[in-house]
């Protein structure tokens, strides 16, 4: 039994109002959660915890995730582990930018000079005032600051057990450092590389975007029939597009090469419709012959195949979209002729759609649109944050290496995976399947302002153009570094953008180029050697499932190509928040829940209550029943615990030698064994259901069952042994409760103990199975099923449960009777039984029979 320094100090009526800001308070004075830094890796649990997006305000979803690392940090530290917990703010990227535009009601304008004495609009107007990029940044980092100390207040209501004096954030002076330094050091392996090739590209924040931010949206479209003439005067070729508007961009018609239909046409020549530019028909394999007509018409570029079948066929490039989505002033190569420049100038300047309109009337005009536009619906794709579909455009960009092209790192890649280990095991298929079906390296420069800036410079050559094989490096000594502004060595400010210069490279970093090193940002690594020695590589990853093949296969990528491990030994995966109606919870959606009226109203230890039943990487519904119940269990814990200790504690001499007290000791000992067992493999919900299970059991058999010997009708030495398993119960609940209702077991552990319950040892199964000693566990088992039984006949008699019995018949098998037995002065206190009658049943079922 746990030893106690001073008699329990409990109020007379205890509450769960005000425990949050009571204990938050008193951990930050105390440090309960401050990483020990001297102690060994061997000694430390350290975990990469997710920086959320500074962007506005946290939802549930959030609420949900971060409690079930937290209480795997709070397990852990009782288990005698220094924690690493620190907290990261994720503030760079797109969301703090249309946030800080529409806050503000301001735009990045980057040929803008700075102006120090700017200061935003009051109350922005309609039109967005152009600002500088500096400006901008600035006006960035006044708004996730705001944010950020918004979101640690709601962390600590929530309890979460972070070291808040390790925080970090994404966009910061050590951060920039450390994501430059990784990327140099890719760019000196030949892991990163410059390339002007065909990209993803948004129209409306007009920067590229890579595969793994891709999504499928469901939109309308509609199905074109359209006549390809052929220049011998033979039947025209029927071509099925839903992208009519960019046949001046066609290059091509492909067909697949087995497919009979298309075989004499190999190798010669078709007209396309309104502007007659000669193109080849060509055979390749992904040619689908039961898709539409069998034979697709190439454009440069109207989605990732037409890409494919460009590198593969090595076609000619007509590119007619510009960054901004709308068809470019001049016609590309290839259409000289009038009548391809007459009718391309029908497009200049016109958006996609409208773009499309024109061409269908030029079709219908020239008389080569067969029948009227099909109307379908199609899966069109999206960057996920933004509102226009994706276009292809071609860019320079920044690439780094990660198996999509080379099959000798795709397969080390997926070796990685092997050795990580997953909680669930399942959601390795997800990583393996992103893995395999990767297309292409990973596009990590964004034509954005708030980011990690790419460290390069170029030299202009005496033209004024950039010489991009021979970039600037700045000394990793120097870093962080903004281009933009800084001036490379060698160089004059004044040479910046002129002939025989320097320019800046004016890309930042995609925020999961950034991200992916959170490990290495959280350890400093490069800044702190001491530190990152002491954490890295890391033990756990938790993260949601959907980001499976973003954040966690990039720091795959980055920790396996900088230091040749994992980033960390365990994946601990999370499930979505679903509404009602079984949609994912998000704030694009709008239906998300905000958590601190939930925190207010139900308190934090009924909330973390409802996160812990959500089994790791199951989606779980939103359910503020749930946050009930853990309301009451966690009064319950605070009215029992009072109980108890109103008792007395016994002395450290006291033993318990009750058999139905050393029962209730053994079956708590299978508890722990159990909720240990659990937590070890991540499963926090099952160590809750354990936990909880046997609390139930605690409370409404055994305590009342022992209440009547614990107040001494039965003697002294009763008495005693009743006290002493009550509170030795007491103290193992309250420290296995401890990760999921961290207040309500603080609170009840300071009545009468000294320090904080969760840097206290974490209970064991031997040491209770020690003071149990030899016992069979039945005997509670037993002796709750007969007061269950008259507590039934009772409630049957319509009389109150403090009524007298007479006499009761038990009737089991022998071995029941005889664990009966054993503790009949406990179930004849509590039942308010005169006498009992043991009586053996031929079936061996236990019953039991009252008389009034």
């Amino acid at each position: 039994m746990t030893k106690t320094p001073r008699l329990p100090d409990v109020p007379a009526k205890p509450s769960l109002a005000g425990l949050e800001a009571k204990w938050s308070q008193r951990w930050d004075e105390t440090g309960v959660y401050r990483f020990d830094r001297s102690r060994p890796r061997a000694e430390v649990f350290s975990i990469d915890t997710p920086p959320p997006t500074v962007s506005g305000s946290l939802h549930v979803g959030h609420v949900f995730s971060y409690t079930h690392t937290d209480t795997v940090a709070r397990y852990q530290r009782m288990r005698g582990r220094e924690v690493f917990y620190p907290m990261g703010w994720d503030d760079n990227g797109l969301p703090t930018e249309r946030r800080v535009q529409n806050h503000f009601g301001v735009r990045c304008d980057p040929a803008l000079p700075y102006d120090p004495d700017f200061t935003p609009p009051a109350k922005p107007g309609r039109e967005q005032i152009p600002v500088s990029r500096r400006n901008f940044i600035e006006l960035c980092e006044r708004l996730t600051s705001t944010d950020e100390r918004a979101f640690e207040e709601l962390w600590q209501q929530l309890g979460l057990s972070v070291d808040w004096s390790m925080t970090y954030q994404t966009i910061g002076s050590t951060a920039r450092a450390i994501s430059q330094r990784a990327f140099l050091r890719n760019l000196t392996r030949g892991e990163a590389y410059l390339a002007e090739a065909p990209t993803l590209w948004d129209v409306t924040f007009r920067t590229a975007v890579a595969q793994a931010e891709l999504e499928d949206r469901e939109r309308p479209g509609a199905f074109h029939q359209l006549l390809f003439s052929r220049p011998d005067g033979g039947a025209p070729v029927e071509i099925g597009t839903t992208r009519p508007e960019l046949l001046p961009a066609c290059v091509a018609l492909v067909a697949h090469p087995e497919d009979t239909r298309y075989q004499p046409l190999f190798g010669s020549t078709v007209r396309t419709p309104v502007f007659g530019v000669e193109v080849p028909v060509l055979a390749h394999r992904l040619a689908d012959p039961e898709k539409g007509t069998g034979i697709a018409m190439v454009c440069t570029f109207g989605d990732t195949t037409d890409v494919v079948w460009w590198r593969e066929l090595r076609l000619a490039t007509r590119p007619v979209l510009g960054w901004d989505g709308r068809f470019g002033a001049e016609p590309p190569a290839g259409l000289e002729s009038e009548r391809a420049r007459a009718a391309y100038s029908r497009l200049a300047g016109a958006t996609v759609h409208t773009g499309r309109e024109r061409m269908v009337a030029m079709l219908r005009e020239s008389g080569e649109l067969l029948g009227e536009p099909r109307p379908i619906s199609h899966p069109v794709k999206f960057y996920e944050k933004g509102d226009k579909p994706l276009e292809i455009v071609t860019t320079r960009q920044w690439y780094l290496r990660n198996g999509g092209r080379d099959d000798r790192l795709r397969a080390e890649l997926l070796s990685r995976g092997a050795e990580l280990s997953w909680h669930p095991e399942h959601m390795k298929v997800r990583y393996d399947s992103w893995v395999g079906g990767l297309n292409g390296d990973w596009l990590v420069s964004r034509q954005r302002f708030f980011g990690v800036p790419i460290p390069l410079w170029y030299p202009l050559d005496g033209t004024g153009h950039p010489v991009y094989d021979r970039p600037l490096v700045p000394a990793e000594s120097a870093l962080p570094i903004d281009p933009s502004t800084d001036t490379p060595d060698g160089f004059t400010p004044d040479q910046r953008d002129r002939p025989g210069g320097f320019t800046g490279d004016p890309d930042v970093m995609d925020t999961w180029a950034t991200s992916s090193l959170t490990p290495q940002i959280a350890a400093r690594w490069g800044v702190d050697d001491d530190l990152f020695a002491r954490v890295f590589p890391m033990d756990l990853r938790p993260q949601a499932h959907e980001i499976i093949r973003t954040w966690l296969f990039s720091s795959v990528v980055r920790a396996h190509a900088e230091h040749d491990v994992l980033p960390w030994r365990h994946a601990g995966i999370s499930g979505w928040i679903l509404d009602p109606d079984r949609k994912k919870m998000s704030k694009s959606v709008g239906n998300v829940v905000t958590p601190a009226d939930l925190l207010d109203q139900h308190g934090s230890d009924a909330v973390r209550y409802w996160a812990a039943s959500g089994r790791p990487g199951t989606d779980t519904a939103f359910d503020v029943g749930q946050m009930k119940i853990g309301r009451r269990l966690a009064i319950k814990v605070l009215n029992a615990s009072r109980f108890v200790l109103s008792l007395g504690v016994p002395a450290g001499a006291a033993r318990v030698t009750g058999p139905l007290d050393a029962a209730m000791l053994a079956e708590l000992a299978e508890t722990v064994r159990a909720a240990t067992e659990a937590f070890d493999a991540f499963d926090y919900t099952r160590a809750l259901e354990r936990t909880e299970q046997f609390f139930w059991h605690f409370c409404d058999d055994y305590v009342e069952l022992v209440k009547a010997r614990a107040y001494g009708e039965q003697g002294e030495r009763a008495a005693e042994s009743a006290r002493c398993a009550l509170v030795t119960a007491l103290s193992t609940l309250l420290r296995l409760f401890a990760p999921f209702l961290p207040f309500a077991t603080e609170e009840v552990w300071s009545w009468w103990q000294d320090g904080s319950v969760h840097r206290a040892a974490w209970p064991t199964a031997d040491e209770l199975r020690q003071l149990a000693g030899p016992v069979d566990r039945a005997v509670l088992t037993t002796a709750a099923q007969v007061i269950a039984g008259v507590r039934r006949a009772k409630s049957e008699a319509r009389v109150s449960m403090r009524a007298d019995v007479a006499r009761a018949v038990i009737t089991g098998s022998r071995g029941a009777l005889d664990l009966l037995a054993l503790a009949e002065h406990d179930v004849r206190a509590a039942g308010r039984i005169a006498s009992v009658e043991a009586v053996v049943a031929r079936d061996g079922q236990l019953a039991v029979a009252v008389t009034f």
